[in-house]
């Protein structure tokens, strides 16, 4: 899909996965669990050991049931191996150019992380497609409210430490999609194999941003 498809496929679901592990084992089977819990957009961070090989695995195993992307990605050389995996965007937790314009090259999706108003507007006029304000716990939704206030035409996809009781509170304060890591993508879940924890958890945050967004207009 065309990277005008996929940024519409991260705003209709608002909800950006982001799966992170000190082990790669067992990553396929979270992702399965996410996508059966609701949640259809992920991504997996190159801090994840034989990142390239988790994501060429889950790109097998779920294809275009779910949006695939690699998170964490500080370089260009990084951002063109994931594309060759199967990932379809990424998420960098700050703004390089030149992620941006081969990201750009490839018709790919990109969302660089920034957190002042100066890096957000950089990322922005480099053609960012959602900024990442990251990290987000840092200013709460508040602080993301008071950056749309002068750039309300970015679209932020708030991440770090948002939970259950604050998710409605970022969407609220104008966030297009957010960001959930350990919150959702449960550590001790993936430890223990308990894949049926990790879709409940999926399925609580998917009909919080339900009840939050309210019901659809015809």
């Amino acid at each position: 899909m065309s990277r005008q498809e996929n940024l519409n496929r991260v705003l209709e679901s608002g909800i950006v996965a982001v799966i992170r592990s000190s082990s790669g084992e067992q990553l396929v089977e979270v992702a399965k669990a996410l996508y059966e819990g609701g949640v259809d957009v992920l991504e997996v961070t190159f801090t994840v050991p034989k990142v390239l090989e988790i994501i060429a695995a889950v790109h097998q195993a779920l294809g275009n049931k779910i949006l695939l992307g690699a998170g964490t990605v500080l370089d260009p050389e990084s951002a063109r191996a994931a594309f060759l995996a199967g990932a379809e965007y990424v998420v960098a937790p700050t703004v390089n150019l030149d992620v941006i314009r081969i990201c750009h090259r490839y018709d790919k999706l990109v969302m660089p992380g920034a957190f002042t108003p100066t890096e957000v507007i950089t990322a922005w006029e480099a053609g960012a497609d959602i900024v990442k304000l990251f990290p987000a716990d840092l200013g709460g939704p508040n602080y993301l409210k008071s950056l749309r206030g002068p750039l309300p035409q970015v679209r932020f996809l708030p991440t770090g430490g948002i939970g259950l009781d604050n998710l409605a509170a970022y969407l609220q304060a104008g966030a297009c999609a957010v960001g959930l890591g350990g919150n959702l993508v449960d550590q001790k879940a993936i430890q223990a194999g308990d894949m049926r924890r990790i879709r409940g958890l999926a399925e609580q945050y998917v009909a919080v941003v339900k009840k939050a967004r309210g019901p659809k207009e015809e």
